[in-house]
């Protein structure tokens, strides 16, 4: 499982708007501070204002500020925005039919898988994010080689 690029890069521009609460900044400004390209700060910021993560102000003192405080927007918050509903498999999203639904054994346990995730990610804020913890509490973990079980005897 894996966020898609722009969610990440949503991730760091709503963080460099948290060091700054209250400031209204414009795109410009954002890609500058954050190293993206002003196209791609300007399509988040146009997203997530959709969303209301962000609320958006025109004319020559214009520019984009966090619609709540930072300890209020959640990275479940920037995930839905960007992604949609947190959503594992299928039937967890709500009002999606699948055909085996009624014979399903699986269907339950996915749910709580989802839960799980959604409570993490609801877990951590903005603010959080912007006071990240030291590096060496989570150790890197490589994460492109497929895992897989190693089975008796193999």
């Amino acid at each position: 499982m894996r966020l898609g690029k722009l969610t990440d890069y949503a991730t760091v521009v709503l963080t460099e708007m948290a060091q700054r609460p209250g400031e209204r900044r414009s795109t410009a400004e954002l890609a500058q501070h954050t190293h993206l390209s002003a196209t791609t700060v300007a399509k988040l910021l146009r997203q997530l204002a959709q969303a209301g993560v962000v609320k958006a102000t025109r004319g020559a003192n214009g520019g984009y500020v966090l619609a709540h405080d930072a300890g209020r927007i959640t990275i479940a918050d920037v995930v839905a925005a960007l992604e949609g509903p947190i959503a594992l498999t299928s039937c967890t999203v709500h009002g999606e039919g699948c055909p085996i639904d009624d014979h399903c054994g699986v269907r339950t346990n996915w749910w709580r898988i989802n839960a799980a995730i959604e409570r993490a990610l609801a877990s951590v804020t903005l603010a959080d994010m912007s006071a990240p913890l030291p590096a060496q509490e989570f150790p890197l973990r490589r994460v492109d080689a497929p895992h897989t079980r190693q089975t008796a005897g193999a």
